[in-house]
C-alpha cells in the first residue's frame, strides 16, 4: 500500500489583480472581443471539521479476533471506545472475538443479516474471510478492512492497517543512527521476528534489512518467535547463547517484548541497545524510565481500529474526510510506524496499549 497524501497540491489559481483592473475593463467596453471567461479558482481541501457533527444514524458492525494478545485486545477496545464517543449517531454491534475463521465467518455473516450499514472487519485470516467481505459488499454493505488484508480489493471498500515495512525501516534507521553516534563499525545486530510464515514478518524483516544495508551494517542473528511472551523469552533465550555479544537487537512485538526482557534480565545481558514494535504502555514505561536496555519502540497502533470506526460513520452518513478536498473516503490508508524515544514518549502516551 501507498501512503496517501494529507493534503492536494492546488491546480489552479486565479489570474490578474489590480495593476491591470483598470486597463482591462476599458479595454472590455471598447473591445469588439468578447471577454475571456475567468479562471476558475483551484480546488483546496475544506478542513472545517463539520464531520464531528450528529449526522444520520449509522449501524456499524464490528468483528475481530479473540482478545488473546495485548495488540488484538486494544483493537476492540478502542473500537468500542470510538463508537461510544459517537454515540448520538452510532450503534456499534461487536461480535464476540474467535481466533477460528470458521465461527468468524459466522459471526460476520449474522451482521449482514442484520442488515448493518457497514462493516469494520480485522479478519483472523484475510484469505478465509475474503468471501465473506466480498458477500457483504456484493449486498451493498460497505466494509472497512482493518489490518490483515483480504485477498481482493472487491472484497472492501476501504483498507487501514500498518505500515510492516516502514516498521522495519524506521527500526533500522534508528538502530544505525545510534550505532553509528557510538563509532561502532561493525555492529553484530540481532533480530527477534514474529511468525516467519505471515506475509507482514516477511515485510518487516525486509525493511529492517534494506535499512540497514543503506547504513553499510547488516543482520546478525535472527529468530523468530509467535507473538506470545512464552515464544519469546525461549527464542531471544537461543540468540543470546548463540550470540555472545551484540551491539543492538530489535524485537518484532511489544507482546513477545515481555518474554524477550525476561530472557535479556535472566541471562543479564546489558551491553546492547534494544528497539521494540508496536507501542505497548510498558515498553513506553521502560523507555522512559531510561534504566534497561529497550530504548525505543517503533508504533503498530492499535488506534487504527478507532480510526476505522470512525471512518465507518462517514462511509454510513455518505460523507468525505473534512481534511481532504475529495468527496469519498479514500479507498486504502496506511497509518506511520513512528519512532517512540524517551524524549517524545509523552507525545504518544494516549495510543499506547496494555501488554
Amino acid at each position: 500500500m501507498t501512503d496517501l497524501p494529507p493534503f492536494l497540491a492546488r491546480r489552479g489559481f486565479l489570474i490578474g489583480g489590480a495593476a491591470v483592473g483598470a486597463g482591462a475593463l476599458l479595454a472590455g467596453c471598447t473591445s469588439n472581443e468578447q471577454p475571456q471567461a475567468q479562471t476558475p479558482a483551484g480546488n483546496v481541501a475544506a478542513g472545517q471539521g463539520d464531520n464531528a457533527k450528529p449526522g444520520k444514524m449509522v449501524t456499524i458492525g464490528f468483528s475481530a479476533p479473540a482478545a488473546d494478545h495485548g495488540w488484538i485486545a486494544a483493537i476492540t477496545k478502542n473500537a468500542k471506545a470510538q463508537a461510544d464517543k459517537f454515540k448520538a449517531d452510532v450503534t456499534l454491534k461487536a461480535t464476540e472475538g474467535t481466533n477460528d475463521p470458521s465461527q468468524q465467518i459466522a459471526q460476520v455473516e449474522t451482521l449482514i443479516n442484520q442488515k448493518v450499514d457497514v462493516l469494520v472487519i480485522l479478519p483472523m485470516d484475510g484469505k478465509q474471510l475474503t468471501s465473506v467481505g466480498q458477500s457483504a459488499m456484493d449486498k451493498g454493505i460497505p466494509v472497512i478492512n482493518l489490518d490483515r488484508i483480504f485477498d481482493t480489493a472487491l472484497a472492501y471498500r476501504l483498507w487501514i492497517g500498518g505500515d510492516n515495512y516502514r516498521m522495519g525501516v524506521n527500526a533500522g534507521n534508528y538502530i544505525a543512527a545510534e550505532l553509528k553516534k557510538k563509532n561502532i563499525s561493525k555492529p553484530v545486530i540481532g533480530e527477534v521476528a514474529g511468525i516467519d510464515s505471515l506475509p507482514l514478518t516477511q515485510d518487516r524483516s525486509r525493511g529492517f534489512k534494506d535499512a540497514l544495508v543503506k547504513a553499510g551494517f547488516s543482520v546478525g542473528p535472527r529468530v523468530a518467535a509467535e507473538f506470545t511472551v512464552e515464544t519469546g523469552e525461549r527464542q531471544t533465550a537461543n540468540l543470546l547463547q548463540a550470540a555472545p555479544k551484540l551491539d543492538a537487537l530489535w524485537n518484532h512485538d511489544d507482546d513477545q517484548g515481555i518474554g524477550v526482557m525476561a530472557a535479556i534480565s535472566a541471562a543479564n545481558r546489558k551491553e546492547f541497545i534494544m528497539v521494540g514494535g508496536a507501542g505497548s504502555k510498558n515498553m513506553i514505561d521502560k523507555i522512559k524510565a531510561d534504566n534497561d536496555v529497550i530504548k525505543a519502540t517503533v508504533l503498530y497502533s492499535p488506534s487504527m481500529s478507532s480510526s476505522a470506526i470512525a471512518l465507518a460513520r462517514l462511509l454510513g452518513q455518505a460523507k468525505g474526510m473534512g481534511d481532504l478536498a475529495e468527496h469519498e473516503i479514500p479507498a486504502s490508508i496506511t497509518t506511520y510506524s513512528a519512532v517512540v524515544t524517551k524524549e517524545n514518549a509523552d507525545q504518544y502516551a494516549d495510543v499506547a496499549f496494555d501488554s
